[in-house]
């Protein structure tokens, strides 16, 4: 499984807006379209297709300034319904974070997410957020610390 990001482009970002989340996520998550519409007006957003073998799986985005807590924020990480469950997720959110890593005095990687959502709670448990207990609105905000 070969897995890689490709950054949003006039080529990909329909198919992108075409992914799906299963049913149970949708509570917890915007289209890609409203996240790619917001790329368009906050520039410093960057959207990216998720690739699995040559097909477009996935998307994400993340913010390349930082913002509350002094972090750089993660904005959306999902993957299409019918390739969930292979690990793609975790692999794709590597990629993003080695990414993230490359921006200017990077200490701390922020995303949030609703409490309820398990999903999002496991994955960026494994990938080393941490929960200091920050809240924004109804989502709740985890930290990954970065080592210099």
């Amino acid at each position: 499984m070969e897995i890689r990001l490709q950054e949003l482009s006039s080529e990909n970002w329909y198919e992108c807006c075409q992914l799906e989340i299963s049913e149970e996520q949708k509570e917890y998550i915007d289209t890609n379209a409203i996240s790619i519409a917001q790329s368009k007006f906050e520039v410093t957003l960057k959207p990216y297709a998720i690739i699995c073998d040559g097909a477009i799986v996935g998307f994400l985005m993340y913010n390349s300034v930082k913002e509350e807590l002094d972090g750089y924020w993660i904005y959306r990480i999902m993957i299409d319904k019918k390739f969930q469950g292979k690990g793609i997720g975790r692999i794709a959110s590597e990629l993003m974070l080695f990414e993230m890593s490359k921006l200017p005095d990077v200490k701390k990687m922020v995303v949030g997410y609703h409490p309820d959502n398990l999903g999002a709670h496991n994955l960026y448990s494994k990938l080393g957020f941490i929960n200091n207990g920050d809240r924004f609105g109804k989502e709740m905000a985890v930290v990954k610390y970065i080592n210099e």
